[in-house]
């Protein structure tokens, strides 16, 4: 059976939706892909693929396998609680339910846009609910902060292309601040958080409060999101599915909004 390629992604969305009572609508893909251009961490070397079999086999049939090496934490990613916090669950101990369910997008693009160390604030957070509604309990916050439409730009995207130790201090992009990331597991119980930008905190952040605030209460974090421009504020529900490395820090993530159907 042949279906059209602009109607596979609703297709698709409506099986899921039935089996697993998802939405129905279309699909957006929220992963940038990895390859040479992927971003990493200055410190990183980043993303090798490496090309073992492309050719005609003596018997007669095609075959291709390539191998790759990667850091856990760069390109569309998750950091697992681990990573900040002794205790936090390790990649393949996050709970899948964490990883599934509503969402909800702030967008913050034009503050990003005058100050690339911009911090989320809490008052970020209750200008939206002015706006929409309450943030429900487990939800899966995503924030637009505008930097997605800067990858693979390194400089633009991190504020700087130097490689290496020095050039961390060089970072800027925006970020959550500490105190707005509390207030999201404290006051309004979100079970994740993702954002378009290199990390929770931001830039020129030192101490990584962020990270610690979120992941000493499980609340996992994506990072380097993309196309969160085409997410409405509501009416979408979230999949992200990380490679299952046991004992992992992070790892890469597929994720994908489904979108509630009109």
């Amino acid at each position: 059976m042949k279906v059209m390629a602009g109607i596979l992604p609703l297709v698709i969305a409506s099986a899921v939706g039935s089996a697993a009572g998802l939405p129905s609508g279309a699909i957006v893909d929220l992963s940038h892909p990895y390859d040479a251009k992927t971003i990493y961490w200055p410190t990183e070397k980043g993303f090798v693929l490496e090309q073992e079999s492309d050719g005609v086999t003596d018997k007669g049939y095609y075959y291709r396998a390539n191998k790759f090496s990667a850091p856990e934490h760069g390109g569309t990613h998750i950091d697992a609680p681990a990573h900040f916090w002794r205790d936090g669950a390790t990649v393949d101990a996050i709970p899948l339910e964490q990883l599934v369910g509503p969402a909800v997008l702030v967008d913050v693009a034009r503050k990003c846009e005058r100050d690339r160390d911009y911090r989320v604030a809490i008052d970020d957070f209750l200008e939206w609910e002015k706006l929409h509604r309450e943030i429900p309990k487990g939800s899966i916050v995503l924030i637009r902060t505008g930097y997605g439409k800067l990858w693979p730009d390194r400089k633009s995207y991190l504020g700087t292309d130097r490689l290496g130790a020095a050039a961390v201090a060089e970072l800027h992009f925006p970020g959550i601040h500490p105190d707005a990331a509390d207030w999201l597991v404290q006051s309004r119980k979100v079970k994740a958080v993702g954002l378009d930008t290199a990390s929770l905190d931001y830039g020129q952040s030192t101490l990584f409060e962020t990270h610690v605030t979120l992941f000493r209460n499980n609340v996992p974090g994506m990072e380097n999101l993309a196309n969160l421009e085409r997410l409405p504020p509501t009416g979408f529900t979230v999949v992200a599915l990380p490679m299952k490395i046991r004992g992992g820090s992070g790892a890469p993530i597929r994720v994908i909004a489904i979108l509630e159907a009109k």
